[in-house]
């Protein structure tokens, strides 16, 4: 097996597991801990998630109102249509984050969502991360590949003091979602690579977009203090949570095609105008194209130098992918 970026296991995650809640199926046991780490996920989603082979969603529904009746999670109205129809947001109630906290091999998340915010304007970008989490799914498994609903974590914090803080938003390097993906080639040999996923609906000021580049570039090379006196460290901060570090993946979507377009070339002018930028191993598709051709399709434009397209692998032309 090839260690591009393996998945990081918990220290106890051999402990024994959680014994299921008493009288609740396994699907609605498998739906808690997701719900519980991706916060808000709509009824659509969880289908392509856990019963993509059912024409609807039938019993999904019948869990989910079990779940809801036992006070363990609950819904909302999602702000934007689908087709005509209003389609109902999950998220897990505190009740039900309880009992996913005591399941060892499930990450704790510090943030809980509460049904003011469930129902707020950040429901779009919140679900587009999820979307794109669910478009690695449905490619892994026409592909054979793996890849999970609990191998993308949102919002993962990666401090940041390397003397360039203006403030808390210049402290961290957030990226929207850590992805973990299992690549299987037709011999067997298996690759596990993580991503940093950013997502982009064509909402965000390019100013702002140039600073979380920039954010991404300075926790590459950031070498935290060995403490005393000021000692510094050899080994680069992401070396303790990531053998390589991760690629950057910036996924566009919510504008017409040229608007897009013009995005992509937005983004790679400011790659260009800060060297630091032009050193990550980045590329941008949008979330159409990674539904409709796969991860693994010529979909990606380099962030920096080559625009010919590529796969996520974003190894230059010509290059290795070992």
């Amino acid at each position: 097996m090839s260690l591009d970026t393996p998945i990081a296991q918990p220290a106890t995650a051999a402990a024994a597991p959680v014994r299921p809640a008493p009288g609740l199926s396994r699907l609605a046991q498998d739906l808690l801990p997701v719900l519980y780490q991706h916060r808000l996920v709509a009824t659509s989603q969880l289908h392509a998630l856990f019963t993509p082979h059912a024409r609807r969603p039938v019993y999904l529904r019948q869990q989910l109102a079990r779940l809801r009746a036992d006070g363990l999670v609950d819904a909302t109205t999602r702000r934007t249509t689908r087709r005509g129809r209003a389609e109902l947001l999950w998220y897990i109630t505190a009740h039900g984050a309880d009992a996913v906290a005591h399941d060892p091999t499930i990450p704790r998340r510090g943030y809980r969502i509460s049904p003011q915010t469930a129902a707020s304007q950040l429901q779009e970008h919140t679900l587009t991360v999820v979307e794109t989490g669910v478009a690695f799914i449905d490619w892994s498994r026409r592909l054979g590949h793996e890849c999970s609903p609990l191998d993308w974590e949102p919002e993962v914090a990666h401090r940041i003091r390397d003397g360039e803080t203006r403030g808390v938003d210049d402290a961290f390097m957030i990226p929207d979602a850590v992805l973990r993906y299992t690549h299987t080639t037709n011999d067997g040999r298996r690759r596990m690579l993580s991503f940093f996923i950013e997502v982009d609906r064509a909402t965000m000021q390019t100013t702002r977009l140039a600073a979380k580049l920039s954010a991404y570039a300075r926790y590459q090379s950031y070498v935290p203090h060995a403490g005393g006196r000021g000692r510094r460290s050899t080994r680069e901060a992401w070396r303790d949570h990531y053998p390589a570090f991760p690629r950057l993946l910036i996924v566009l979507t919510g504008a017409s095609d040229r608007v897009l377009a013009n995005r992509v070339q937005d983004l790679r002018a400011l790659a260009a105008a800060d060297p630091r930028v032009s050193q990550l191993t980045a590329g941008v598709t949008t979330l159409q194209l990674l539904q409709d051709k796969g991860p693994f399709a010529p979909i990606m434009t380099p962030l920096s130098g080559d625009t010919a397209p590529t796969d996520v692998f974003l190894a230059p032309t010509g290059g290795s992918r070992a």
